[in-house]
Parts: C-alpha cells; sequence; structure tokens
C-alpha cells in the first residue's frame, strides 16, 4: 500500500492532533531511515501505523493483552503503554500488515527494548524527536540524533525516565532494561 492508502486507514483511528504527530512521525523516520540505511517504506509504513490503537478502548486492550498478547507484566503499569503492543496485533489483523520488523518496532514504540533493531531504533527515536513536539530536552535529542542513533536514544532515555520519577510514575522495567543496554553500549561515547 502506498503512504496515502496508509494515511487513510489510520486518520479514522486518531484525533486531528494525533494524526498530526504521525505526519511528523513518518517524516521523521524517513529522514532517519535514509540517515542510517534502514528501507524507507519500512519506517514510513511503521511510523505511520505506531499510534493506530491509541484512542482504542482500554479496556479491549487489556482483553486483548491477557488473552493473546505476551506482555502480561505491562497491566501493571501505565495504560498509556497498551496501545503499542495492542496496536501492533491490530495492525496485523486488520490492516493486514505481517512484517515482523515493522509489527515489532510498532510494538516497542512506547518502551523500547535491548537490541533494538535499526527499524525499532528509528521508530521509537522517531515518535519522540517529531517536530511538534516541544517537551524539555528534545532539541538536544534532535541534535544528536543527525550523528549517533544511540546517543540519541540514550538521552532520550534519560529526558523520559527523569520526567517520569520527577511526576512519581511508575517505570516499566522494559525500559529501564532498555536504558541499561544503551549506558552499556554506548559507554564512553558521551562527555561525562
Amino acid at each position: 500500500m502506498d503512504q496515502k492508502q496508509a494515511l487513510e486507514l489510520v486518520k479514522p483511528h486518531l484525533t486531528e492532533g494525533r494524526y498530526i504527530h504521525t505526519v511528523g512521525v513518518m517524516e521523521t523516520a524517513i529522514f532517519l531511515a535514509e540517515q542510517y540505511g534502514e528501507v524507507r517504506k519500512k519506517a514510513e509504513t511503521a511510523a505511520i501505523f505506531h499510534d493506530y490503537a491509541k484512542y482504542r478502548d482500554k479496556n479491549e486492550m487489556r482483553e486483548l493483552v491477557k488473552e493473546k498478547l505476551e506482555c502480561s507484566d505491562i497491566l501493571d503499569y501505565s495504560d498509556e503503554l497498551l496501545h503499542a503492543p495492542c496496536g501492533a496485533y491490530f495492525v496485523e489483523h486488520e490492516i493486514g500488515i505481517t512484517d515482523q520488523g515493522i509489527l515489532t518496532a510498532i510494538a516497542s514504540h512506547t518502551t523500547g527494548q535491548p537490541n533494538m533493531s535499526l527499524l525499532e531504533k528509528i521508530i521509537f527515536l522517531a515518535d519522540y524527536i517529531e517536530p511538534n513536539r516541544k517537551m524539555p530536552g528534545v532539541e538536544e535529542v534532535r541534535e544528536l540524533s543527525k550523528t549517533n542513533l544511540d546517543l540519541a536514544i540514550l538521552k532520550m532515555l534519560e529526558n523520559t525516565i527523569t520526567f517520569l520519577v520527577s511526576k512519581r510514575q511508575t517505570l516499566y522495567p522494559l525500559t529501564l532494561e532498555t536504558y541499561n543496554h544503551f549506558v552499556r553500549h554506548t559507554e564512553g561515547s558521551f562527555d561525562k
């Protein structure tokens, strides 16, 4: 399916603001794919559908996690995390996308995971740095993304974890594992 068809499929599932965000993620993912050597079409598709389930009924997603997905521990954390793994399931079963790389990138875009593929890294980062995002620290991450994907992700994780801690929100263990992975694999790359 082409870009226009994909955007038309996802648009009814999003608010206007979230659709604008999705287009920003798509454009950013395409840029990062071209910068780092990922297949443009895969990055484009994963970005377009990354928030497909963002506004799905939370109870429907909880039931899906309990019955069919292998991430039941996510139920003990923020409902904001549900739309990623559930979205991958819905994209496969409702849209018909079966590329496991794309589905995994959608599933991990809120939490990250150690040993992410290049496509996963691109979607994880593009969701954070797309041009409509205005949170503190995003400009530094945008700059890092131009030269070092892993350092940009590490800084993004630092910002996200610091924000969640400041709000006294729980931290999903996989996100902490992701942070630890990037600390270990970028050691010596940051000015400490």
